[in-house]
């Protein structure tokens, strides 16, 4: 039988990314209004309104394009042992972000204060809903990234899938800390 499980997190916007947001989305409106705007009042100059309504267009995309790409989830599939993550982008485009044999994980546990710090030679990947309370870590080597952390956000049905494929010393401290 398959020890399956699938948990997609919704990245939650943090204060700059909201301002960032709202500075881009105003920022474009300006600025394709203004072009738009000036090609206007050069009606019969020969090309200069056309390419100044065609800059106004690519800018108002640019704009969309900038906004729409803020909204980011992170799709998290356990199979076998097998933990892969994907960044999924405006609900349109998806990128493999990690792909780890649970196995590896040197620790594991909820992120909290009592996490150890990150070394210098550690990469750490995100792939979190910036809710502080539902993050959990995982150090382990990887072939690509080398001595690696992951801040992610797992269900609970996910976490209790991966324990079964946890190492021993591992699993046992887990269940340790449970009780």
């Amino acid at each position: 039988m398959d020890n399956f499980a699938e948990h997609i997190v919704k990245k939650e916007l943090t204060g700059s990314d909201k301002a960032k947001r709202i500075i881009i989305l105003v920022g474009g409106i300006i600025m394709t209004l203004l072009i738009a705007g000036f090609a206007i009042l050069m009606l019969g100059q020969g090309l200069l309104p056309f390419i100044g309504l065609i800059l106004a267009a690519v800018t108002g995309y640019g704009t969309y394009y900038l906004v729409t790409n803020m909204y980011v989830e992170y799709e998290y599939t356990f199979t076998n042992g097998e933990l892969d993550i994907d960044k999924i982008i405006a609900k349109k485009k998806r990128k493999s972000m990690l792909s780890v044999s649970v196995g590896k994980f040197k620790e594991f546990a909820r992120y909290d204060e009592n996490a150890p710090e990150e070394t210098d030679d550690m990469t750490v990947v995100f792939a979190t809903n910036n809710i502080a309370s539902e993050e959990y870590y995982a150090d382990f080597d990887h072939e690509a990234y080398g001595n690696t952390r992951l801040i992610f956000c797992p269900n609970e049905n996910m976490i209790s899938n991966m324990k079964k494929n946890l190492p021993r010393a591992l699993r046992a401290k887990m269940e340790e800390s449970e009780e």
